[in-house]
């Protein structure tokens, strides 16, 4: 049984942009534009971007009725991902969390999220790029069921650093299924567990994640 969550994944809107933006150049070094994630929400039909925020849970009547209304502003954005949907086959091509809130399982949370999408819309394994010197998205991927399949030499601009190219089994297989439903099952007992209530400042903010796809993304639309 999954725990609840004190977080909520959802669609990301224009209203997200201004945020989106503020956290984007926190963690990477050629930054997309406003312009870029307007694209990505109103034109590019393959592209789906996702936004975490806490929870508003209130026992308030009138909270309710304003959430219901929607008259209440929505929590701050803590992170957001992305994928492309290319043929058969998801890339994933951004994720990031703001710097107060790294390290509580945000950026897994998104992963997992961007993986049952993917298979939503009915892909048949997913794909991304990561630096090779960051062994904490290593780690996270492989967690995940991904495996590096090749090397891109130079891939990162700003350093000339490599990259590996990593990629899921198929998603029908048995061992990725049980896999995924399992490691949902742990985060969404870690978080729901309180692990991500304590306080964002006491943390220490963690590595960004990597800038994955940034050259072709950055094509798209500056």
């Amino acid at each position: 049984m999954l725990e609840k969550l004190p977080y909520v994944v959802k669609a990301m809107t224009l209203d997200d942009i201004d945020q989106v933006i503020e956290i984007e150049k926190t963690a990477f070094s050629a930054p997309w534009s406003a312009r870029a994630y307007r694209y990505e929400i109103t034109q590019n039909d393959h592209s789906t971007i996702l936004v975490v925020r806490q929870a508003r849970i209130s026992t308030s009547l009138l909270a309710q009725l304003r959430s219901w209304l929607k008259l209440s502003r929505p929590a701050p954005l803590l992170g957001y991902a992305g994928l492309w949907l290319l043929v058969d086959e998801v890339h994933i091509c951004t994720i990031a969390v703001h710097p107060l809130w790294r390290g509580q399982g945000l950026g897994e949370l998104l992963l997992a999220s961007l993986l049952v999408q993917g298979k939503l819309l009915g892909a048949c394994k997913a794909t991304l790029e990561v630096r090779v010197s960051n062994n904490a998205a290593l780690e996270l991927y492989l967690k995940y069921g991904f495996q590096i399949v090749s090397r891109r030499k130079r891939y990162y601009t700003n350093n000339n650093e490599d990259a590996y190219i990593m990629t899921t089994p198929p998603f029908e297989t048995a061992e990725f299924q049980a896999n995924l439903e399992s490691r949902i099952q742990q985060l969404h007992a870690r978080l729901g567990a309180g692990v991500a209530s304590a306080s964002p400042q006491s943390r220490v903010p963690g590595p960004a994640r990597d800038n994955q796809a940034a050259q072709a993304r950055g094509q798209q639309a500056s």
